[in-house]
C-alpha cells in the first residue's frame, strides 16, 4: 500500500481509499451539510462504509491544521479557504459517494435529534430475555415511559431503534387513545 493511501479496512467497494479524497469529502460534507460534529461525521461515513474510521479523525485533524475547516465549540465549520477547495475540487469525487455521504450525514443529524427526545435502554436478564425501557423526554423531564420485555437482544435492539425513530407517532397514538371520547 502506498504511503498516501488510507486504510481500507471497513471500506466497501466504491468508498474512498486516498487521504486526499477523504480530506476533500470532509470539506464537501462540512460545506454542504455543516457545521457538523465529529460524531455526526463518523456515524455517517462509517454507516455507509465510505471511509476507514481511523482516517476520518486523521483527515479531520489535517484539514483543521490546514485551516480548511475550524472547530466552533464541538462543530466543524467550513472556512473560506475550505469553501474554495470544496467548490473547485469537490466534484472530482464520484457523485455516488458525495450523495451517499450527504444523505448519511442528514440521517445522522435526525437520529441525534430524535435520541435527545426519545430514548430506549436495554437491560439483559439472566434467562436471555431483555427488558427495554422506552422514554419520551421534553421540557427537561420525562413525559412518558414504557417498559417491555423482549425474547432476545436482537428483538430488543430492533424495538429500541424503531421507538427512537417513531417515538412521536407512538406517543401521539397513545395520547389520542387515552383522551378520545367513548362511543
Amino acid at each position: 500500500m502506498a504511503a498516501h493511501d488510507a486504510f481500507t479496512a471497513g471500506v466497501k467497494p466504491g468508498g474512498l481509499t486516498s487521504s486526499t479524497e477523504i480530506r476533500l469529502l470532509l470539506c464537501y460534507l462540512i460545506q454542504n451539510a455543516g457545521p457538523l460534529t465529529r460524531q455526526e461525521i463518523e456515524t455517517a461515513l462509517m454507516e455507509e462504509q465510505l471511509v476507514n474510521y481511523f482516517e476520518i479523525g486523521s483527515c479531520l485533524d489535517d484539514i483543521t491544521r490546514q485551516e480548511l475547516v475550524r472547530l466552533e465549540g464541538e462543530r466543524y465549520a467550513i472556512t473560506e479557504k475550505g469553501r474554495r477547495v470544496s467548490q473547485e475540487l469537490g466534484y472530482d469525487l464520484p457523485r455516488s459517494v458525495r450523495e451517499r455521504a450527504v444523505t448519511a450525514v442528514l440521517q445522522a443529524q435526525v437520529w441525534a435529534r430524535k435520541t435527545a427526545e426519545y430514548s430506549a435502554r436495554i437491560t439483559e436478564k439472566e434467562d436471555g430475555h431483555c427488558v427495554i425501557r422506552c422514554t419520551v423526554n421534553g421540557l427537561n423531564e420525562e413525559l412518558f415511559c414504557l417498559q417491555l420485555t423482549m425474547p432476545d437482544k436482537m428483538t430488543a435492539e430492533l424495538v429500541k431503534k424503531r421507538f427512537i425513530l417513531r417515538g412521536n407517532e407512538i406517543y401521539q397514538l397513545l395520547i389520542n387513545k387515552l383522551t378520545e371520547e367513548e362511543s
